[in-house]
């Protein structure tokens, strides 16, 4: 039986949430499993609400649609949660992966979400400002998701996003992701 894992991301236009779906996805992609990544815009402008979508399955993908019920949702802004219900859909048992730096029993609390549900947390502005200086929580986040769910090994994510990024940035800036995916990967919390 196939094993589909399907993931919403939840983020502001300018925070690299379709860079990073598509960074899970070509990881996936390099571990032979089949992908699909593709984002949802709303208004064409920076700061703007947005989602992105993954699917990584180790069969042949047939949907082609929106992910509504997701096993993962990535929240790359809190200030979403007060204006669009990011667990929508969320399946039992599922995941949320917080980018924020409130407490675990804090962000459990003000996403509303059951028990069975695995709430991590992890300040991926505070990882991106401090390793890349710029506030684009992208690749912290996609650290912490290889921890917190181990669908995509971090080595691999590492060395695909140095192959990723190797055509637009320098080695600097390289170096400064490669450093932000393994301070998430290390400082995520979760329960």
């Amino acid at each position: 039986m196939s094993q589909l894992t399907e993931i919403r991301w939840h983020a502001r236009a300018g925070q690299g949430a379709v860079t990073a779906a598509k960074l899970v996805a070509d990881t996936a992609l390099m571990q032979g499993a089949y992908i699909q990544a593709m984002p949802e815009y709303g208004p064409e402008r920076n700061g703007a609400p947005l989602k992105a979508y993954t699917r990584v399955c180790s069969e042949p993908i047939e949907v082609h649609n929106t992910i509504t019920n997701p096993a993962i949702v990535i929240v790359l802004d809190e200030t979403l949660l007060d204006t669009v219900d990011v667990t929508e859909g969320l399946l039992p048992g599922g995941t949320v992966i917080l980018n924020s730096e409130m407490s675990l029993a804090c962000a459990r609390e003000r996403l509303g979400v059951a028990n069975d549900v695995t709430v991590a947390v992890v300040d991926a502005s505070k990882i991106a400002l401090e390793t890349i200086g710029r506030n684009v929580p992208n690749t912290p986040i996609v650290g912490a998701l290889s921890k917190v769910t181990g669908l995509v090994p971090v080595d691999a994510v590492k060395q695909r996003l140095t192959i990723m990024f190797g055509k637009k940035f320098s080695q600097e800036m390289i170096d400064a992701n490669l450093a932000s995916v393994d301070r998430a990967y290390k400082e995520v919390e979760l329960a």
